[in-house]
């Protein structure tokens, strides 16, 4: 299954695994049930008081938050909907890989570290995959009350707090996305702080903001919001012409990816010369809706950006 999948091949294969477009509907109203429901979790919390733990270092926190949050999720959809797989941040082991198989995908709190700060730059992330593509996404940050949904073939939408709801990409024509120089690019940081992968994102980064006569590429600028999914969001609605990440896991992006392709966008790898990147690449290039040459010259500018060098997880 590919973004170009036929709407035909694409009810093939749903039935294959006893699914149907209107199954996606429901899948897609329960799961912005359960993420209003988590939302309202993360509103009344207390980052000022709630606990967090390092995972890795002290740039990867965790919160009791974010684990009700994911007991929440699993439990509502496993009752909804038992035999499809579940796969989350919280309860993920070493190991475990995403399969053909239908399965949820969550991230319960993605900008953990700005939930922890207070700074209103969180969502929840949830999606269902089918033959390890996402075909339902939603995405939702209540501190803005901004709701994304996707469902393939059926387009995407942002509804906002004051339940409006609009179609994605915000601009119905989108504007020429012509070079580097005239883009918002969005990347993150991480948590890996040293090593070959930090250098290759520091130094693009400062290769992108760079004037041309230093041999940069002067994009308008960057922005980093803390989370992947939201980055995604706001490429999808046009609001950033492209995100650059590197390191991030399925359940930061996997929403995210299917609210961009129904908005008209792509998704390449961080990596050059790779036009097929896997769910758990952990290397995306999301590119907002534009004609595909130029969302291909692009991908193709960050790629040369980069030469030899690779991210490697």
């Amino acid at each position: 299954m590919t973004p170009t999948t036929t709407p035909g091949d694409f009810k093939v294969i749903l039935a294959q695994y006893m699914l149907s477009e209107k199954t996606l509907v429901e899948i897609r109203d329960l799961l912005v049930d359960v993420a209003r429901k988590a939302g309202q979790m993360m509103l009344v919390a207390d980052p000022s008081v709630c606990t967090s733990d390092t995972k890795k270092n002290t740039s990867d926190r965790v919160t009791e938050t974010d684990k009700a949050i994911e007991k929440m999720v699993h439990s509502t959809l496993q009752s909804a909907y038992p035999n499809i797989d579940f796969l989350g941040e919280e309860t993920f082991k070493v190991g475990q890989k995403l399969c053909n198989n239908p399965t949820f995908v969550c991230d319960p709190i993605d900008g953990t570290l700005n939930f922890i700060h207070g700074f209103p730059n969180t969502a929840v992330s949830l999606a269902l995959t089918v033959a390890k593509k996402p075909v339902v996404g939603v995405v939702y940050n209540p501190f803005r009350g901004d709701l994304y949904t996707a469902i393939k073939n059926k387009g995407a939408h942002l509804t906002s707090a004051s339940g409006r709801t609009l179609q994605l990409p915000l601009r119905p024509t989108p504007a020429p996305l012509t070079s580097l120089n005239g883009c918002l690019v969005a990347l993150e940081w991480g948590s890996e702080r040293h090593g070959p992968n930090w250098n290759l994102r520091s130094s693009i980064s400062q290769t992108l903001l760079s004037s041309r006569a230093s041999g940069g590429a002067m994009v308008h600028s960057i922005r980093s919001s803390g989370s992947a999914a939201l980055d995604f969001c706001y490429v999808a609605a046009g609001q950033i012409d492209l995100f650059w990440e590197g390191g991030c896991w399925i359940w930061d992006v996997c929403a995210g990816w299917c609210i961009l392709e129904e908005a008209g966008g792509v998704v390449a790898s961080a990596n050059p010369r790779d036009w097929q990147p896997e769910l758990e690449g952990r290397c995306y290039l999301a590119v907002r809706g534009a004609r595909r040459e130029e969302q291909e010259k692009v991908v193709q500018e960050i790629w040369a950006l980069m030469g030899d060098r690779r991210f490697t997880f």
